[in-house]
């Protein structure tokens, strides 16, 4: 919640973007929409704009959010009704939507569209499915609509990561050509991750100072073309060449072929110099059309899962906890409870880089985690029964059972798929407040 506040407060600064969805926070808030009809939106981001209504206006800055999820409408007005609440007048808000497609594809389905399975080929049709929520990753032109309308605030949907930051840059400059939409593009695929550009998550992560006071990253981008990365004075962290180059290379997928809703980015073509004291230049991105289609997230219930974890200390500790594991999966079978997947490890004998380096055999206690998966959920809640007993009914030193008996949750399964544009469009509304 602090790291916005800082961004907006710390020093010059024209617009603030903000992202809040992820490939499963869809699913969730669609269910709390159909809970709620008020429901479906980031309400961190109400609260974030509560604090800064006072001195948006007054300092010019602009707010772009893609927290909007699947209630663009009423994230409005909660917004709406908190500026009305300060007595700021004004303000614009605008939403943009049209990425919702979940009420349309019993359409597309009567109308031969497969939406097939990016890496299977599986039609989304070919099977009966609980579809929890469908979202197109959408252009950024309902972004630059409202902006050029004089949106102070807008909320969105479903919208590429880097898109939040193309929209300002493509309505201050207007530039032409694929090469101008790919400088955007990759100024926002630079911002997307926030402070991993600055020096979260870095390699060396020991040289980065004051990582509690981290700042996050600023785009200075010029009417010419030029970009700088940089962040507030003042700040912690550190913007340099490796900082930004290890940013570029996050999710690049094939280097020469970034694909994005807007334009397809050549990776290889970027040159990046450092600029002086937490500040890089990047330059010489290229640019080509975009692709015909454009990708649908879409979720879909895939059964019941269940995870519990013991912590097994003293002489032995691995040994331990795998017969822990054993005696789980045994009982389990004894009583007729087989799963479509299950799932062990041992955390702390180096199973994060297991096959990479050795196990730690001698490890003075280790954490032992299980997991199933089933479409049964009465098999799953009985695996979450056979946990807690092995504290006394298992080898000695098994300790750590918190946090109470393994519940059964919902698998929220991710189905990407890609659907022709022409079949999507932005909406765009701009409304002011007191009108």
């Amino acid at each position: 919640m602090d790291a916005p506040l800082r961004l907006f407060r710390g020093g010059p600064i024209d617009y603030v973007t903000m992202d809040y969805l992820a490939e499963v926070t869809m699913s969730i808030m669609q269910r709390q929409k159909l809970r709620n009809p008020e429901r479906g939106y980031a309400t961190d981001f109400v609260q974030f704009v509560d604090e800064v209504l006072p001195d948006l206006k007054k300092r010019g800055v602009r707010i772009i959010a893609n927290a909007g999820g699947v209630n663009t409408e009423a994230c409005r007005a909660a917004i709406m009704e908190s500026a009305r609440r300060q007595n700021v007048s004004g303000l614009r808000v605008a939403t943009v939507s049209g990425d919702d497609i979940l009420d349309r594809l019993d359409q597309f389905r009567d109308s031969g569209v497969r939406l097939a399975h990016m890496e299977t080929g599986e039609g989304l049709f070919d099977a009966d499915r609980k579809i929890l929520a469908a979202n197109v990753y959408m252009p950024t032109d309902g972004m630059v609509r409202a902006l050029d309308e004089g949106a102070d605030i807008v909320i969105t949907g479903r919208c590429t990561d880097p898109g939040l930051v193309l929209a300002p840059v493509l309505h201050e400059f207007k530039l032409d050509g694929w090469d101008g939409i790919a400088l955007g593009t990759v100024a926002g695929h630079i911002l997307e991750c926030g402070a991993q550009s600055t020096g979260g998550n870095f390699t060396r992560w020991w040289e980065v100072p004051d990582m509690a006071g981290i700042g996050y990253p600023i785009a200075e981008v010029s009417d010419e073309g030029g970009l700088v990365i940089t962040k507030h004075e003042g700040t912690g962290g550190m913007v340099t060449v490796e900082t930004v180059a290890e940013q570029l290379l996050y999710e690049m997928g094939r280097p020469d072929h970034y694909i994005t809703p807007d334009c397809i980015v050549d990776f290889t073509s970027i040159k990046i110099a450092q600029d002086g004291v937490d500040r890089v230049r990047v330059s010489s991105v290229k640019g080509s059309m975009p692709t015909e289609t454009l990708k649908v997230s879409i979720s879909y219930l895939a059964g019941y899962k269940a995870t519990g974890q013991l912590v097994v200390s003293g002489p032995d500790a691995l040994a331990k906890a795998r017969l822990c594991a054993q005696v789980v999966w045994d009982r389990l079978a004894m009583s007729g409870c087989h799963f479509d997947d299950t799932h062990e490890e041992c955390l702390g004998v180096g199973v994060v880089h297991e096959g990479i380096v050795p196990p730690a055999e001698n490890a003075p206690e280790v954490v032992l985690r299980l997991g199933v998966k089933d479409v049964d959920r009465a098999k799953v809640d009985r695996f979450g029964k056979e946990i807690a007993p092995l504290v006394t009914s298992g080898p000695p030193g098994v300790t750590g059972f918190a946090g109470g008996r393994p519940k059964a949750q919902e698998i929220v399964a991710y189905w990407p798929a890609l659907i022709d544009r022409k079949l999507v469009r932005s909406e765009v509304s701009v409304v002011e407040v007191g009108s």
